[in-house]
């Protein structure tokens, strides 16, 4: 079972050719208690799920969720290029269609993220993106990731709060761009939600390289670098936490079912150190450390 004070969730992307039914199934025995759906495709290669109301997907993806009690937190995934267009298709249509589907399977969230080189326009497409999304029960999240145009703490912050909307700290990230435990804490109010992984101390060496680690190799939760204890001591107990954890080589040797166990376990066990050392830490001492490392 997961902490008490903890929700624990798994990832869309942590087993991104399982279809959402089977991710729900799947979430269920491995013992989360959430998961995030894909309600669109990220890349031209991913398998598309058809969750929009009507779709057999859908159905058997809420029946499933009834007969588990397994929920869905988030929905994902829109990267925003300012050209107003994304593979064909208008992005406000887009995002509209997201939180149809997102209302649907009862998500709270919507995660985003910024490719635009202008910044005020990104702002202005976030805030409206925020005002659709009261329509349907949906806050969007803006995601700073390593290689895209908002890519710290303090820049999601600025936008978020210019929108109205809030963010989600992802642990690869977080390292790659150097976020610190001050800037956490310093955002803590706007994260719903913490999504774990662990790595190397230090970086791939080229943004093509950051992208397949962030995509379909990072560390399982307590084997890596990452100072994990520190990200989650940031923030109130309450936050949940999603398993995002993808590893094209371990699903394909162990299989679905036992790569979401194992995930399951090792994450348990990160939540649970971090739970018995959280009063040890001093907030003095965590302000400036850089979050890779000083765990293990």
């Amino acid at each position: 079972m997961t902490t008490p004070t903890r929700r624990l969730g798994i990832a869309q992307l942590s087993l991104v050719g399982t279809a959402p039914p089977d991710l729900v199934s799947i979430a269920a025995q491995a013992g989360f208690d959430f998961i995030g759906a894909r309600v669109r495709p990220v890349t031209t290669t991913e398998r598309p799920y058809d969750l929009q109301s009507g779709s057999p997907m859908l159905k058997e993806t809420l029946e499933r969720m009834a007969d588990t009690g397994t929920t869905v937190e988030d929905i994902e995934f829109l990267l925003l290029d300012g050209t107003g267009q994304q593979n064909g298709q208008d992005q406000r249509e887009a995002w509209l269609q997201m939180m149809e589907a997102g209302q649907a399977l009862g998500a709270s969230t919507l995660t985003v993220a910024c490719a635009d080189p202008d910044l005020d326009r990104f702002g202005d497409h976030l805030a409206q993106m925020t005002q659709d999304g009261k329509g349907y029960g949906i806050m969007p999240t803006l995601e700073p990731i390593a290689y895209q145009t908002v890519r710290s703490i303090p820049q999601a912050v600025t936008l978020a709060q210019r929108a109205g909307c809030r963010i989600v700290v992802d642990a690869l990230h977080l390292n790659r761009f150097g976020g610190t435990a001050a800037q956490l804490e310093a955002a803590a109010d706007l994260v719903p939600l913490i999504q774990l992984c662990d790595g190397p101390a230090a970086p791939p060496a080229s943004r093509d390289a950051l992208i397949t680690e962030s995509r379909s190799e990072r560390g399982v939760p307590g084997v890596g670098e990452f100072d994990l204890r520190a990200i989650l001591a940031a923030f109130p107990a309450g936050t949940a936490v999603s398993i995002e954890t993808p590893s094209d080589n371990s699903v394909a040797a162990l299989g679905e079912l036992a790569w979401a166990k194992h995930l399951k376990a090792a994450a348990d066990s990160v939540l649970n150190t971090a739970a018995s050392n959280v009063t040890a830490l001093s907030k003095t001492a965590l302000s400036n450390t850089a979050l890779t490392g000083s765990s293990k």
